[in-house]
């Protein structure tokens, strides 16, 4: 249960990092997104981030805890990539 919260965590917080980059609004929305959401979902981004390594410390122990975290962000970053770039080759 615990890698899975983890691995959500991870992929709506690099989601939210996504989204609030220009380039990728642009992109999935047509139009630049106000710099009050922006500002908003880079800190959703990097709150969800914190805490996905919360959980992994408090579930894990620090040296596990790091060792998943890190796995799980560097999926989440890896699907998150794909699917932008699939996106826009659709697109």
């Amino acid at each position: 249960m615990t890698h899975l919260m983890l691995f959500v965590l991870s992929l709506m917080g690099f989601a939210a990092l996504a989204l609030a980059m220009a380039r990728h609004q642009e992109n999935l929305f047509g139009r630049l997104l106000s710099s009050r959401a922006t500002h908003m979902l880079r800190i959703a981004g990097w709150a969800l981030l914190g805490i996905a390594l919360f959980v992994a410390v408090r579930s894990q122990g620090w040296s596990f805890g790091l060792v998943s975290y890190s796995g799980h962000t560097s999926l989440a970053a890896g699907i998150v990539f794909i699917a932008l770039v699939v996106r826009e080759q659709l697109a």
